[in-house]
């Protein structure tokens, strides 16, 4: 018999969150692993990489300047070995609101993808920038959208009413736009209403601050089981001012549960029946958007947009790796 490839996985940022979700059901999905055997492997920031073996690597790792001769070395060192880039952080609104000498980060970029064999976007909106600011040659771009597991969200009780518990799952940070949910939900008069925020980071202070004297808002902490948060909830608000993919939307698609998205990167394209698109950042939109969800019942078809999420996800996978395994084939006495 044939040894499957071997894909090592490397990542640079262990935090507890989306990345590493998806990681851990490329180690463990049966479905991906009919074809290959996958396996993650953590490497310290801003340091030497080390020599590693495997039929295919691929690449999780922060592109910067700092970490770029890094990259160069690694590129050098692994010559023989198809490389994968998959970029998770990058995109048109990130580089809108964060990157005020463009053309330098985009030299950059161009850079460090070309040291790969392929480059993998997490969303199609993703791909489309990448390919209209030539960040990434057409043939060596591919798009396969992040997915975990998601027969335990499908397996959650399906909500009738219209909502009136809200929540918002994410790190505590500027990109997730809560300091805007947290205004915005203030402005909604409705006191019947609740909102919970479920995560960690270093806005908590400044968001518990803001949202004092309204005991309508509640703040959860980090949660380490997403399906139980999302089934303690209603209805989910995404207001992320940038967001390549956005893996919170996609589980609470397949619980079933009403969204109010941000219409920016990744996250317009899990905009499906029963999920409500926010055009702009204003308190009046997002404050809009809540009453509005609140005298909404449930689409009772939203879990049909990604019933075969999975699926597809292990065939792009598959796809990918084909293109790019060595021809020898190893036997086994």
């Amino acid at each position: 018999m044939t040894h499957p490839p071997v894909i090592l996985h490397i990542v640079d940022d262990t935090t507890p969150g989306g990345v590493m979700r998806v990681l851990d059901h490329l180690a463990s999905c049966p479905l991906i692993g009919q074809t290959a055997r996958h396996i993650c492997q953590s490497v310290p920031r801003g340091r030497a990489l080390p020599g590693v073996q495997a039929d295919i690597i691929v690449s999780h790792l922060s592109v910067s300047w700092r970490s770029l001769p890094g990259l160069i070395s690694f590129r050098a060192r692994h010559a023989g070995t198809p490389l994968i880039h998959v970029e998770h952080s990058y995109t048109e609104a990130f580089t809108a609101l964060n990157v005020p000498s463009r053309a330098r980060f985009y030299t950059l970029l161009r850079t460090a993808y070309a040291l790969f064999d392929r480059v993998v976007a997490v969303s199609g909106a993703q791909a489309d920038w990448l390919l209209a600011r030539a960040l990434v040659r057409k043939a060596s771009l591919r798009t396969i959208r992040s997915c975990v597991n998601l027969d335990t969200f499908r397996a959650l009780p399906r909500q009738t009413g219209h909502p009136n518990r809200f929540g918002a799952i994410g790190r505590l940070d500027h990109q997730k736009g809560f300091d805007l949910l947290v205004a915005a939900f203030k402005a909604v008069p409705d006191v019947s209403l609740r909102l919970d925020i479920f995560g960690d980071g270093p806005d908590l202070s400044s968001l518990q601050t803001q949202a004092a004297g309204d005991a309508r808002i509640r703040f959860r902490g980090h949660t380490t089981s997403p399906e139980a948060a999302i089934g303690s909830v209603d209805a989910i608000l995404m207001p992320s001012r940038w967001e390549a993919f956005g893996l919170v939307a996609l589980e609470a698609r397949a619980a079933g549960i009403p969204q109010a998205l941000a219409k920016v990167d990744g996250l317009q394209e899990q905009i499906h029946d029963g999920t409500l698109a926010v055009s702009g950042h204003t308190i009046a939109e997002w404050s809009d958007a809540i009453q509005h969800l609140a005298k909404t019942p449930p689409h009772p078809d939203i879990a049909n947009s990604c019933a075969t999420a999975e699926q597809v996800f292990a065939n792009a996978w598959a796809s990918l790796i084909e293109e790019l395994r060595p021809q020898k084939v190893m036997q086994v006495a």
